[in-house]
């Protein structure tokens, strides 16, 4: 029985000192991340090159492990040959939001998050004087992320991390229709200003 009452006790410390290293937190918070994306599926038949991109994203903590974030994202990628010619380039613009669930690692300065939102996004396929030649028009996609963010000190942090984007939109180029569904994984890294 002491012992129960021990482990009852010991737990609750530890849970009330995360408790309360989160919510010395700064609730709002700026991040801009970047890196390279690699497609998962064909773009209507085309093979897309590795590419990159990056995201300027606003988050609001409203409960102690819990945020609302939204931001504008972009995402090139290169294609050697597709459907509107030969060394096309296809980029992904316009507007993610949705929640973070982050967590710390015992009084550590790292912590673990997972990301889900939606997006509302566009691709613009273009030629290599960057003239754009076709675009999709917004429509809504979806987005999961996870990663770690490593507290360096004064509201700063480092958060690399993996994404996973989706859109798919329909198209037409040339008198033919077109599905252009968009999937890729990006590996990021990300600075985070709190305040």
């Amino acid at each position: 029985m002491k012992t129960r009452n021990v482990y009852v006790f010991v737990l609750s410390v530890l849970f009330s000192l995360n408790c309360l290293a989160q919510e010395t937190e700064k609730r709002f918070g700026v991040e801009l991340n970047g890196g390279a994306s690699f497609a998962t599926t064909e773009l209507s038949g085309a093979d897309l090159n590795t590419g990159a991109g990056f995201e300027a994203i606003l988050q609001y903590r409203f409960m102690p492990f819990t945020s609302v974030y939204g931001g504008w994202g972009w995402n090139h990628f290169n294609a050697d040959d597709s459907f509107a010619g030969a060394d096309m380039d296809f980029e992904e613009t316009g507007y993610v939001l949705g929640l973070q669930f982050k967590y710390p690692i015992g009084n550590s300065p790292v912590a673990c998050f997972v990301r889900g939102g939606g997006l509302y996004n566009h691709i613009e396929t273009e030629n290599n004087d960057g003239d754009t030649v076709n675009d999709t028009g917004h429509g809504l996609g979806w987005q999961l992320a996870g990663g770690v963010e490593v507290n360096l000190g004064k509201n700063w942090s480092v958060a690399p991390g993996v994404k996973f984007n989706s859109l798919s939109r329909d198209t037409e180029f040339e008198g033919e229709n077109h599905q252009l569904d968009h999937r890729y994984l990006s590996a990021r890294i990300g600075i985070i200003k709190r305040f």
